[in-house]
């Protein structure tokens, strides 16, 4: 039996942005599957038992269900969380980190620092 490979999913309602990080993330041989909003994804990860990706990479602002709507709806399922924002506000960034988030880096980011934010946050995936 094989083992399924990891992959993340990325959830940000800027398209461009999306496309970028699923080019970061297959350079280092990962694959994506990327979401516009928060409530897309809530419906593939509901609907689906068995979609269960290794790591999120969150924005915060987007239509609908935010970020940090998102992340407590995933308390509970050790899914690590990766947020990206373009609106670093320190009591929203305090509360993603409160809640688990493994990161929250704003936009734009560096791509090394992304790319060590979602290795770390699949490693701790994994020993959940």
């Amino acid at each position: 039996m094989s083992e399924v490979k990891p992959f993340v999913a990325v959830v940000d309602d800027d398209e461009s942005v999306s496309r970028a990080i699923k080019r970061l993330l297959r350079s280092i041989g990962l694959a994506s599957d990327t979401f516009k909003t928060g409530d897309d994804f809530l419906d593939m990860f509901e609907s689906i038992p068995s979609y269960r990706p290794a790591c999120i990479v969150l924005d915060v602002q987007m239509p609908g269900l935010n970020g940090l709507e998102v992340q407590q709806r995933l308390a509970g399922s050790g899914i690590p969380v990766v947020f990206i924002t373009a609106h670093d506000e320190a009591g929203v960034r305090k509360q993603a980190l409160a809640a688990g988030a493994v990161a929250y880096l704003r936009k734009p980011f560096d791509d090394e620092v992304l790319i060590k934010a979602v290795r770390t946050a699949i490693i701790l995936g994994q020993k959940t």
